[in-house]
């Protein structure tokens, strides 16, 4: 299949509106089978060579339904950064179509360690993992997790001997666990986990950018519809206001990914500074965004058959994963004052 953008942007909203409904594993399924996850393998090992930006439009028109199911942890977290960190003989054997595959990008206490507590030793060509790893998306269901270790990041099966998944609640309800791992079997990929945070990053900012745009779209949807007094909700000044600033959040955090999303895709990419500032302004931005478009809809907004929570439950565990906005502040703070 010839993927463009504006073809991939189709297809998936296609996609999307015939699924909605479904389970999100119907939903990878039906992505799975449409090629949008081995276009992004390459050439060699079997795709068509497409990278980090092509993904980005697919988690970004999943987002704006708020229906992302595996897809994040398996192009987000899986196949892009093994297409960036590791040969295509590795990617042809561990992405296999319609495979789960994640990563395990946080520890207790410590979200994105570039440090991580994870121990890794060799063993022969293989190495011995041992360690702790929470809020793993569909840990149990992948067939492969990228655990970033003290030796760099090793593939583990987490069907394996020694290792545990216990599922943790989430807001989603999406699958998530914590992953311990005592002396399991794994496979070295690279020592880059640097990259492959920014990778993470990169792909998170896409789905929030989804999210908002999506968010603000139905919220506005809303307020011309619904009226009050005779009139539209929209052309009372207040709303407009606050919907107005729904709309700045949801466009700055556009330019905001894209720009992530364009700097991870380089080779070189400098070190990721975009995808710090991305990932401050969703875990202090996104959230408070949803929790006005939830304040905009009134009672209807918290229905559970009304998609709005949908949106801002993802929100909330977006946020969470990268560590809050506290953390995220430190992290641009170092950064800045080290340039």
């Amino acid at each position: 299949m010839d993927f463009t953008r504006d073809s991939t942007q189709t297809i998936v909203a296609e996609m999307v509106d015939g699924l909605i409904a479904r389970e999100p594993a119907d939903l990878w399924a039906a992505l799975s089978d449409a090629g949008l996850s081995t276009m992004l393998l390459p050439e060699a090992a079997g795709g068509d060579g497409l990278g980090l930006p092509e993904a980005a439009v697919v988690l970004t028109e999943l987002a704006k339904h708020a229906a992302v199911g595996p897809a994040l942890a398996t192009i987000g977290f899986g196949i892009v950064p093994l297409t960036a960190l590791t040969g295509p003989e590795v990617i042809a054997r561990i992405a296999q179509p319609g495979a789960i595959l994640t990563a395990a990008l946080a520890e207790p206490r410590s979200p994105f360690p570039l440090d991580p507590a994870t121990k890794a030793v060799p063993d022969g060509d293989r190495m011995r993992v041992t360690g702790t790893k929470i809020a793993v998306a569909y840990a149990e269901q992948a067939h492969r997790i990228l655990v970033p270790t003290s030796e760099g990041i090793v593939l583990v099966d987490p069907k394996a001997d020694g290792v545990t998944c216990t599922r943790t609640p989430s807001s989603t309800g999406e699958p998530e666990y914590v992953v311990e791992m005592d002396d399991v079997p794994g496979e070295f990929v690279s020592l880059d986990t640097a990259r492959l945070y920014r990778l993470a990053v990169a792909a998170i900012g896409a789905v929030a950018d989804g999210l908002a745009a999506g968010a603000a779209e139905l919220t506005a949807t809303h307020l011309a519809n619904r009226h009050q007094f005779g009139k539209p909700l929209a052309t009372f000044q207040a709303v407009a206001g606050e919907i107005a600033d729904v709309y700045v959040t949801a466009r700055t955090l556009h330019v905001a990914a894209v720009s992530a999303v364009w700097q991870a895709s380089l080779e070189n990419d400098g070190g990721g500074g975009d995808g710090d500032v991305l990932a401050y302004w969703i875990a202090a931005e996104l959230p408070a965004a949803m929790q006005m478009c939830h304040h905009l809809h009134g009672g209807i907004g918290v229905d559970v058959t009304y998609p709005m929570h949908r949106y801002y439950s993802a929100a909330k565990d977006l946020a969470r994963l990268l560590g809050g906005a506290a953390h995220r502040l430190e992290i641009l703070g170092a950064a800045c004052s080290s340039n």
